[in-house]
């Protein structure tokens, strides 16, 4: 199964009544976040606690426990968005926005981490740091996005947090080594790329009534 053609196979199966593969939700979540937090400023982040703390399990801890929170509630927002909207005016936001997340995805991200948290100790900051840089940060919005697509939250939530946390794992045990190896421009275009393809998906349904 790709990735890619989720959104049109999930309104495919709607129309028919058929069942949803149980994987799907989980499998679109975790490629749509691994690739779009390629250089994005949590994965700076990631690498940047890693490099001071030298604690990598304790460091992807805190990352685990901001995720999880962070991506439980925007997707019960995503959920609670699709099962309130018509379905065509659904899917005519979620063109708009997987293609915004596609455009903003191939823009280079900065790091400005607060170092005053850092009384708190490695988890603590980790956690605190991880949860305030996942506010409004388009992985965040991607997983309410997803989670109106595929209006499951505890599965898109799983997807998405192991997405963060293999792109994020990277960065905190082989980040340096990775970064000299992988352009990250390679990786954004990627990720744009699956960005324009759901958003291409979604604008279709909307032309075609919501599907």
């Amino acid at each position: 199964m790709r990735p890619l053609q989720g959104a049109a196979r999930v309104r495919a199966r709607r129309a028919r009544g058929d069942p949803e593969p149980p994987l799907e939700p989980i499998i679109a979540s975790f490629a749509l976040v691994a690739l779009s937090e390629m250089g994005d400023k949590t994965q700076l982040l990631a690498f940047s606690l890693a490099t001071r703390y030298r604690r990598p399990w304790v460091v992807m801890a805190g990352i685990l426990t901001a995720t999880v929170l962070n991506h439980l509630l925007a997707a019960w927002a995503g959920s609670w968005v699709s099962a309130h909207v018509p379905a065509r005016v659904m899917a005519g936001v979620l063109a708009a926005t997987f293609i915004g997340f596609g455009l903003w995805t191939l823009k280079p991200d900065t790091l400005d981490a607060d170092a005053r948290t850092d009384r708190f100790g490695p988890y603590l900051t980790t956690t605190l740091l991880f949860f305030l840089a996942e506010m409004g940060d388009k992985t965040q919005l991607a997983t309410v996005a997803l989670a109106a697509e595929y209006r499951s939250v505890v599965r898109v939530t799983i997807g998405t947090t192991l997405g963060m946390l293999a792109s994020d794992g990277l960065a905190v045990f082989v980040g340096e080594r990775f970064a000299q190896r992988v352009p990250m421009q390679w990786l954004r275009r990627a990720a744009a790329a699956l960005f324009f393809v759901f958003g291409a998906f979604s604008l279709w349904a909307a032309l075609r009534g919501g599907g």
